[in-house]
C-alpha cells in the first residue's frame, strides 16, 4: 500500500514538473513576442498609433511566436488596402488542385524588414488601380535599400517617357549617347544627359560613385597591364585567355553604365550588370545601351541557381564601406553561383583606365 501511495505521488511530481516546463516555455515565447510587439508598435506613424484588440488567440501554445508576429504586422501595421490585398494567399484557378509547381496557393513574398517602413510602404501601395502607376521609383528603391525586398507588385500600368523614340541600330548602340526622350528625368538632379557628362556640373550631379560612367568614349579595362612584373592587374583579353573558350555568361556587381558588359559583348560574352539608380539613370542607360541591367540591392540573394556562372565582377563596390559580416554573406552568395573553376574579380577605380 506504501509502495503505491510513493509510486502515485511519484507519477503526480513528473506530471507537474512536465506542466512546469511547458509554462514556463509560453511565458518565455510570449515574453519575446512581446518585445517584438512594441519595437514594430514604436516605429509606427503618428497617424496609425490606434489599433484594434488583439482577439484571443486559441492556436496551439506550440505555435511559432515568429508566426504570430508576421500575423500581427499584416493585420496591424500595413493599412494599405492593397497591401493588404497583397499579402493574402492568392488560390489557384482550380481551387483546391496543384499546380506544375506543386502548389494550392501562391504567397506573394513580403520581406519582414518592410514593416519597420510601414509608411512609406503604405504610400507606395496607395495607387489608382488599373490605373498609371506614380512617379515613385524613388520611394521604391528607398524602399528595397531598407530592405523591404522583394518589393512588392502593383496593378497599375508602368509610367514611361512620353515621347520615346525606337532603340538605335544594334550597329552602334554599345557606345553611343543615349538620347534624352528616353528616360525620365523628374527624379534625378540633372535633367539631361549633358548634365551627366559635364565638368561644370561638378558635384551638383546628384552622383559621385562611377562619375565618369556615363562618359561612353572612355573604354576601361581594355588598356594594357602596368609594365611592372609585380603588377596584379589583368585587361580584358588577358582574364579571358585564361579560361580560353570558358567564360560565356557573367554578372558585373556595381554602380556601372554597363560599359564591362559591352565590352564583354563584343568578346561574344554575355554580362548581366547589377546596380542601383545611385543619384542618376544607371539602369535606364544600361538598357538603352542593348545590355541587360539587374536591378538589385546589395542585400538581395542574386536571382540565379547555383553554380551557373562563369564569370562574377565587382567594380567600385568593394571599396572598404561594406562591414565584414555582410561582405561574407555578398562573397559566399557569389560562390554559390559561380561554376566549379569559374572566375572572380574586383577592380576599383584605378583599374579603370582609359584606351
Amino acid at each position: 500500500m506504501l509502495l503505491e501511495q510513493i509510486h502515485s505521488n511519484a507519477e503526480e511530481a513528473k506530471a507537474l514538473a512536465k506542466f512546469s516546463d511547458q509554462v514556463i516555455h509560453i511565458a518565455v515565447a510570449l515574453d519575446k513576442l512581446a518585445t517584438r510587439l512594441w519595437h514594430h508598435a514604436s516605429n509606427l506613424p503618428a497617424n496609425a498609433t490606434e489599433m484594434s484588440n488583439v482577439d484571443e488567440d486559441s492556436s496551439d501554445p506550440e505555435e511559432s511566436e515568429e508566426d504570430a508576429l508576421e500575423e500581427f504586422i499584416r493585420n496591424h501595421v500595413f493599412k494599405a488596402g492593397k497591401l493588404r490585398n497583397y499579402t493574402l494567399p492568392k488560390p489557384n484557378r482550380v481551387v483546391g488542385k496543384k499546380t506544375f509547381l506543386g502548389i494550392e496557393v501562391v504567397n506573394p513574398s513580403i520581406g519582414m524588414a518592410c514593416a519597420a517602413v510601414a509608411s512609406n510602404l503604405d504610400r507606395f501601395m496607395s495607387y489608382k488601380l488599373f490605373g498609371t502607376c506614380p512617379d515613385d521609383w524613388d520611394l521604391a528603391q528607398k524602399l528595397m535599400i531598407s530592405g523591404c525586398d522583394p518589393l512588392h507588385r502593383r496593378r497599375c500600368f508602368s509610367r514611361t517617357p512620353p515621347n520615346y523614340t525606337k532603340p538605335m541600330p544594334s550597329s552602334s548602340f554599345l557606345w553611343t549617347q543615349p538620347r534624352d526622350v528616353n528616360m525620365l528625368w523628374s527624379h534625378y538632379k540633372c535633367k539631361d544627359y549633358q548634365c551627366l557628362l559635364s565638368n561644370q556640373t561638378g558635384n551638383k550631379r546628384g552622383f559621385f560613385k562611377c562619375s565618369d560612367c556615363f562618359d561612353l568614349s572612355k573604354r576601361g579595362w581594355e588598356a594594357p597591364a602596368s609594365e611592372s612584373e609585380e603588377s596584379a592587374e589583368l585587361n580584358i583579353d588577358q582574364v579571358l585567355a585564361l579560361k580560353p573558350g570558358e567564360i560565356r555568361v557573367g554578372l558585373d556587381f556595381g554602380p556601372s553604365t554597363g560599359s564591362f558588359a559591352a565590352l564583354m559583348r563584343e568578346r561574344n560574352v554575355t554580362v548581366a550588370t547589377a546596380t542601383l539608380n545611385l543619384g542618376a539613370p544607371f539602369n535606364e542607360v544600361i538598357a538603352l545601351r542593348g545590355l541587360l541591367p539587374l536591378y538589385i540591392s546589395v542585400g538581395s540573394r542574386l536571382p540565379f541557381f547555383d553554380s551557373t556562372l562563369d564569370m562574377v565582377h565587382s567594380s567600385l563596390f568593394l571599396d572598404g564601406w561594406v562591414g565584414v559580416e555582410l561582405l561574407q554573406f555578398v562573397l559566399f552568395d557569389w560562390d554559390r553561383v559561380l561554376r566549379p573553376r569559374g572566375c572572380s574579380g574586383w577592380t576599383g577605380a584605378s583599374a579603370r583606365r582609359e584606351t
